[in-house]
């Protein structure tokens, strides 16, 4: 984080804080929901899905440096949280109106990030 000391880093985000970056081989999956067509039998037709996946996730992401490539990481920490909101938000722009349900963001098997975007009191 810029916000922080090189000491502060380190304590936080511990064997990750690397001043020179770190990879990871991100795994996600997206759930929709919504009624179910009649004639197709499903909520999206997966094509568009994938298609829409393809615009949202691997073209920003997909083997870049998230801090040096990605615009929107240049202010926002690449944690996984935030990677998951990333992946949301440009989701949420393509999908219908209200299928876009989930994303959840392995960074490892053990690491895992669920966001279902931001709820309204």
């Amino acid at each position: 984080s810029k916000s922080l000391s090189d000491e502060e880093n380190l304590k936080l985000f511990g064997k990750c804080n690397n001043p020179n970056g770190h990879g990871h081989n991100y795994k996600v999956i997206v759930t929709v929901c919504g009624e179910i067509d009649p004639v197709s039998g499903m909520v999206i037709n997966l094509t568009d899905l994938k298609e829409y996946m393809q615009e949202a996730i691997m073209e920003p992401l997909d083997h870049k440096n998230l801090d040096k490539d990605v615009p929107y990481f240049a202010e926002v920490v690449s944690t996984t949280e935030n990677v998951a909101v990333f992946i949301w938000e440009n989701l949420k722009k393509l999908l219908p109106v209200g299928t876009l349900y989930k994303v959840k963001v392995y960074e490892t098997d053990q690491n895992i990030v669920v966001y279902k975007g931001e709820e309204t009191i």
